[in-house]
């Protein structure tokens, strides 16, 4: 079964990664998971001190437009880390890949690698 990734790469203000990838793990990333939305992996990228990755999964293109319409459409992420997190993001871009299971589970394993280290 194939599904649509999107990796979305954030460039954080300078000073702000720590405290971004905090409301990522204690707050975003959980409340993503509430709402039924697949977060494959999430972290600090090693490319600089000011780069972010996410990648979550969805079961095509409409569910992911639909997904994100009612999540960052709701109150619970506007009366909740929205202000915060956005208050870290300078700028962001998505890509979206269709992508395998054998794929995604190897992306999740790196994740608990890299969490563990």
């Amino acid at each position: 079964m194939r599904r649509i990734l999107e990796v979305r790469g954030y460039n954080l203000r300078p000073g702000t990664r720590g405290e971004f990838h905090r409301l990522m793990a204690e707050v975003a990333a959980p409340m993503l998971e509430s709402w039924k939305v697949d977060v494959v992996a999430y972290g600090p990228s090693p490319q600089d001190e000011n780069s972010y990755f996410l990648m979550r999964t969805y079961a095509g293109l409409e569910d992911r437009k639909e997904s994100q319409s009612r999540f960052y459409g709701s109150d619970d992420w506007k009366k909740g880390p929205r202000d915060a997190v956005l208050a870290c993001i300078e700028s962001y871009t998505s890509i979206v890949i269709e992508v395998d299971e054998t794929t995604l589970q190897g992306l999740r394993r790196a994740q608990v690698s890299a969490k563990a280290t």
